[in-house]
């Protein structure tokens, strides 16, 4: 079984260099697949100025570890990283960033797929925007749901 790093962060994070340390820490592995999110840079009247992640400290991590150990049970992964940023952030700003590493490229693709609906879904964030200079709370998408019922 693989191993899992899974951090949450209140201040920014270098996805780049995260990327580099986990492929370069699984150099065996003949695929590392990653995902970056981000704050959205949109253009026009609804341009988030600043994202806000909350979360409540004595359940996020310990939630994001079990997840973590989902995916190493369901998949024949070497390793697998979790970061998820909290706080304020601006556009641009990495918010998450999963990457998962394996022999082969598939079991790669569906771990790192899986933990990130798993994290949209089952979120233990609330989230805001500073649209306008005016704070507004997001609630999940339909889609985020959808996304996850595929797995059952």
């Amino acid at each position: 079984m693989g191993h899992a790093d899974v951090r949450l962060l209140d201040q920014p994070f270098d996805a780049a260099a995260e990327i580099a340390a986990f492929t370069a820490a699984h150099a065996s592995a003949g695929g590392v697949v990653s995902f970056i999110g981000q704050v959205r840079a949109d253009d026009g009247a609804e341009a988030v100025e600043s994202l806000e992640l909350r979360h409540y400290g004595p359940l996020t991590l310990p939630a994001m570890e079990e997840l973590a150990a989902r995916v190493l049970e369901r998949w024949a992964i070497d390793g697998l990283l979790v970061l998820h940023r909290s706080g304020v952030m601006t556009p641009g700003d990495p918010i998450v960033l999963v990457a998962a590493a394996s022999r082969h490229r598939r079991e790669a693709f569906a771990a790192a797929d899986f933990a990130m609906d798993h994290l949209k879904s089952e979120s233990w964030f609330w989230k805001r925007e500073e649209v306008a200079g005016a704070w507004r709370w997001v609630e999940p998408r339909a889609q985020d749901y959808e996304d996850i019922a595929r797995w059952s």
